[in-house]
């Protein structure tokens, strides 16, 4: 839980700097944290996942987009690059090279046969690509106020994942088999 704050940190700071001031001088503190963020984890010598450097750079760069040129349609478009990567990287490990990382993520902790691990990583990828369409909807469509996708943002885009998260535990402990986590493992191995 603690971690999962720790990596909201940017987020929330985003949505409070939006509701005192405006768009731009969220994105410049977003950023500010984001920076802060990665530094105390250097300092501290914590270990610097790769989602961390992924997050870093996006935000860096359309968050730089946006205050550089003064135009909001870059940090509109953050949440669906980030989650696109996301999605583009589970199913792209998978199609080209062989490896799913949502096993690799699980290593050792879930046990599942080789056909419930695909379908798990196709489910996330899914869900990554989703959920970056959805914010391109609110972001652009002309249905929604800039305040209304900062909330979708925050908040929409969290509720979901944590609705997905929850769908998803239910699916495993239906999946999860003590020991069959090889590909050659078969359902009547099951206890």
């Amino acid at each position: 839980m603690k971690k999962f704050l720790f990596d909201l940190f940017p987020l929330l700071l985003f949505f409070v700097a939006f509701k005192f001031a405006d768009i731009f001088v969220a994105t410049g503190v977003a950023m500010a944290a984001a920076i802060a963020q990665f530094i105390w984890l250097k300092a501290r010598g914590k270990a610097i996942e790769a989602t961390h450097w992924i997050n870093l750079t996006v935000i860096v760069v359309f968050g730089g987009a946006t205050l550089l040129f003064h135009n909001d349609v870059f940090i509109k478009w953050k949440p669906t690059v980030l989650y696109w990567l996301f999605g583009g990287i589970l199913l792209g490990s998978r199609l080209f090279f062989g490896r799913n990382l949502m096993r690799k993520l699980m290593d050792g902790k879930v046990h599942m046969p080789a056909s419930a691990w695909d379908k798990l990583n196709l489910s996330w990828a899914g869900f990554f690509l989703v959920s970056g369409a959805l914010n391109l909807y609110v972001a652009f469509s002309g249905h929604y106020t800039e305040a209304q996708w900062v909330n979708f943002k925050v908040f929409g885009l969290m509720i979901l994942l944590v609705l997905f998260v929850i769908v998803q535990s239910v699916w495993l402990g239906r999946h999860m088999q003590e020991g069959a986590d090889t590909p050659q493992a078969r359902p009547e191995d099951a206890p």
